[in-house]
This record gives C-alpha cells, sequence and structure tokens, in this order.
C-alpha cells in the first residue's frame, strides 16, 4: 500500500494503491494528500479485519448495478406491471441524471441534488418522490450487498405533496344514471366499483369464488393484503345477472375476464375506460369522473349509514388516519344528517320516477366486446357468430364480433 503524489493540468492528486485478497493491483486517485492518506489507513484497517473487498466496492455506474445486478436479482417477485412503472420511471427520471455515476460517489449530496434538478425542471411532486423512492429501493440493496456503505437516499427528505382535492363522491342516482347506459357487463362493472368500493387493479383480479353469501373477498396488488368486503344486495342481485348471463361460470373463471378470456391488464383496463366508460360518462351527462372514483360512492354510503371511520377503513382497505384524511369533510357533513342504509339509498335510486314525470332518454353506449363463456360455447371459427347475445348483456344482439376476436395481436 502506498501513497504517492500525481501532476495533472489541474493541478496534483494523490493516487492511492494496494492489492486487493487476490493479489490484483487497485487504486484510487483522491484530490488531497489528507484524504489520501485516510483513505490508505482505512485501506489497512480493512486488510486487517478482512474487510478488503469492500474497499474497492461500488465502482460499477449506477445502470450497470441495476441491469446486471438488480433488475435481475431484486424484481423477478414483483407483478408485471410494478415491474414496467419501475423501469418507466427509472428510463425517464433516474438514468438520464445519475446512470453514469459509480456507485460508491452516490453520496447524499448527489441524491439532493438529483431531487431538486427534477424539481426545477417541471417534474410534478409525485413523480419526483417516485423517482427518488425508487433510486433509494436500488441503493439499499447496493448498500446490503456492501458495495456501498450506507444507503444515501435515506437521508433525504421527501419533495412536499400539494394537497389534494376533496373528493366529490357519486350519489346513488348519478351512479344508476350511469349504469342505465352501458350494457350489461359495463353496468355491472360500476356496480362493484361504486358499491363495494374496490380499486380498479382488484376488481381485474375477481374470480366468481372470491363471492361469498355476504361478502367478497378482495386481494390487494398492490400490498398482497387480503380483506373481506361486505357485498350490498344490489350488487349481489347484478352479479346474480351477470353470471347467468356469462353462462354459469365456474368458481375459479374471472368475473370480468379480458377480450382473450385472461385476466384484464391495467392498459386494457385504461382502454375500457377510454372507449366505454368515458363515452358513458358524457351521455350521461355527469362530467368526467374516473373509475376509482366510484370507490368514494362506497366510502359515502357507509358513512351515511352511520358507520365507524374504522369500520370505513376496513372496508377500502385504508389506515384510519387516511380514511379521516380524505372523507373528513363528508364526515362533517353528515353530522347531523339521518341514517340511512346502504341498501335502502340504492333501491331508491333504481325504483321508477313517481312524480308523474318521464326521465329523459339517454343515449346507449356501445362497447363492442364478448365475454369469455360466450365464445367458449359458439367457438368463433372466424365467421360470424350466429348464437344470439344474452339480452340486456352486449349490442348488437347478434355477435358480429370473430373477426375482432382473432384479429393478431398489435405489436
Amino acid at each position: 500500500m502506498s501513497v504517492e503524489k500525481v501532476e495533472r493540468k489541474g493541478g496534483s492528486v494523490w493516487r492511492v494503491r494496494w492489492r486487493d485478497e487476490g493479489g490484483e493491483p487497485r487504486s484510487r486517485v483522491i484530490g488531497s494528500k489528507r484524504d489520501a492518506v485516510a483513505f490508505d489507513g482505512e485501506v489497512k484497517r480493512k486488510k486487517r479485519l478482512g474487510e478488503l473487498a469492500s474497499a474497492d466496492a461500488g465502482t460499477e455506474t449506477l445502470d450497470e448495478y441495476v441491469t446486471e445486478v438488480w433488475a435481475k436479482a431484486h424484481t423477478a417477485h414483483l407483478k408485471r406491471n410494478t415491474r414496467q412503472k419501475y423501469a418507466c420511471v427509472y428510463d425517464k427520471h433516474v438514468s438520464p441524471r445519475l446512470g453514469g455515476m459509480q456507485l460508491r460517489n452516490l453520496d447524499p449530496e448527489t441524491v439532493a441534488t438529483f431531487q431538486s434538478d427534477m424539481v426545477r425542471d417541471g417534474v410534478k411532486p409525485h413523480a419526483v418522490n417516485k423517482a427518488v423512492i425508487l433510486l433509494g429501493a436500488i441503493l439499499q440493496r447496493a448498500a446490503e450487498s456492501k458495495r456501498i456503505a450506507i444507503n444515501p437516499q435515506r437521508l433525504i427528505r421527501k419533495v412536499a405533496l400539494p394537497q389534494g382535492e376533496e373528493v366529490h363522491p357519486l350519489a346513488p342516482a348519478t351512479v344508476e344514471l350511469l349504469r342505465q347506459v352501458l350494457p350489461l357487463r359495463e353496468a355491472t362493472i360500476v356496480s362493484v366499483l361504486a358499491y363495494s368500493g374496490v380499486r380498479p387493479g382488484e376488481l381485474r383480479g375477481l374470480r366468481w369464488r372470491h363471492v361469498k353469501d355476504q361478502t367478497i373477498i378482495v386481494n390487494a396488488e398492490k400490498t398482497r393484503t387480503r380483506r373481506t368486503v361486505r357485498i350490498l344486495s344490489p350488487v349481489a342481485d347484478d352479479l346474480a345477472v351477470w353470471k347467468n348471463a356469462s353462462g354459469d361460470p365456474s368458481g375459479d373463471e374471472l368475473i370480468f375476464p379480458s377480450s382473450d378470456g385472461g385476466e384484464w391488464s391495467a392498459n386494457g383496463f385504461e382502454k375500457w375506460r377510454r372507449r366505454a366508460f368515458v363515452p358513458a360518462c358524457e351521455s350521461a351527462g355527469i362530467g368526467k369522473p374516473r373509475p376509482y372514483d366510484l370507490r368514494h360512492s362506497f366510502a359515502s354510503l357507509l358513512l351515511h349509514e352511520g358507520r365507524s371511520v374504522i369500520y370505513v377503513a376496513r372496508q377500502l382497505g385504508h389506515s384510519a388516519e387516511m380514511t379521516l384524511r380524505t372523507y373528513g369533510h363528508v364526515i362533517d357533513e353528515l353530522d347531523d344528517a339521518p341514517k340511512l342504509a346502504a341498501e335502502d339509498a340504492i333501491r331508491a335510486a333504481r325504483e321508477p320516477r313517481t312524480d308523474g314525470e318521464k326521465a329523459e332518454p339517454q343515449r346507449r353506449v356501445r362497447v363492442r366486446s364478448v365475454s369469455a363463456p360466450h365464445r367458449r360455447k359458439c367457438g368463433h371459427s372466424g365467421k360470424a357468430c350466429k348464437q344470439a347475445m344474452p339480452r340486456g348483456g352486449f349490442e348488437p344482439p347478434a355477435c358480429p364480433l370473430a373477426p375482432i376476436i382473432h384479429r393478431p395481436p398489435s405489436k
């Protein structure tokens, strides 16, 4: 081991030389003699303790570590959609700014600068925090494998998020107005989202065996937890009608399969939102709510019943603190209001008007889709199917969708 002075154009630097545990020569250039001598002493100490390998750790760049180690070793257990989101965040925000830096040079100051640069460039606070959290997850694994001494991201404060807007739950009358302009499948989806509080990602994975007499078993993909949600009788009735129209599928089959019979992807659900949900909202004249916003309707119904914050939180899969923060204004609004059972509120919204006025007819949205059970029955050999669809299920009544179903997947 040695410390030697090296003359360069910009001034003098100091090089520390040593041999690793395999006898191979190693060196590091350091700006000042004092720091070089300190590092040389640290190398000697690590050699005595048998930890010399860590002195030369972290020389690979962040991009090299992510590609060759982290992505292969630590993302296999993640869902495909989660991996895609991580890849998008890393490629868009992390790699362009830090990808070429050596791991050992990523200190708290560098991470703080990375965060402030994104803020300066106009990246939204939520996206900034996602990028910093992902970087922290990567660096934590690097620290655990002793490539770096600590995870510097842990020392950085997150960007403060703007205060979210108040949620505006849709009343049952509005939900029913939306359902009236949708075919059976889409109307049932809206019913489950609005009256059971499941998230869209949870709805995509629901199977018939998850529907019990009094509850629905919900598997949360993001948190990998399971909860039971109370099933309101109108939702049970809607699911029974849809099950009968789907050909009475077995318990292992998905309640709302994709066009190929498999589980709906996040991208597939987003296409459904654009092609079916948004036009239906426009046709019903109810603005531009998101499918996720229907979840607030379920929370509002439970609060209108007089349920406690703890009960509502359990039904939604929230913490009590988050439930109170999200629905505090709803709780205050309903504080002195008379209690109303959720099932009664939904039934009242579904009853025909008794004031003598006729409801204005709404344009029914056409959704070109077909259920997996129907495809299995008729085969769809590539010619127009002559088997009629269930009445009230899909439009048009006869099924001309075989050419669409057998269209090669887009690349």
